[in-house]
């Protein structure tokens, strides 16, 4: 089992920018991916952000360019610094992570319990 836990979620300003955070803690040895997704009210869950282990990147089209998304393999975090906020940007955010479980040969997702993004106009 892995276990998330996300901070840096909070109330911004158009334009602004907030740095999410998430640690991973468990039995962790076979984490692959890490990063992160989100859901605005009404929508369905999208994909924000994933570095691989190696350190490979894959953004979501609304975000590139004003996102970064960073992984600390010594620590197991995985962090999400948002820049230029837009109110479009409001949403849930949740950590996410696959680990691979060799005696299974598959992979599992993991997910954090959220932390609300509100960008104010």
């Amino acid at each position: 089992q892995v276990q998330l836990v996300e901070s840096g979620g909070g109330l911004v300003q158009v334009g602004e920018s907030l740095r999410l955070s998430c640690a991973a803690s468990g039995s962790i040895s076979g984490i692959n991916h890490m990063g992160w997704y989100r859901r605005a009210p009404g929508e369905q869950r999208e994909l924000v952000a994933l570095i691989s282990r190696l350190g490979s990147t894959n953004y979501g089209d609304s975000v590139q360019g004003r996102f970064t998304v960073s992984r600390d393999n010594t620590k197991n975090t995985v962090d999400l610094q948002m820049n230029n906020l837009r109110p479009e940007d409001t949403a849930i955010y949740y950590c996410n992570v696959d680990q691979y479980y060799e005696s299974s040969g598959s992979y599992v997702d993991y997910w954090g319990q959220g932390t609300q993004v509100t960008v104010s106009s």
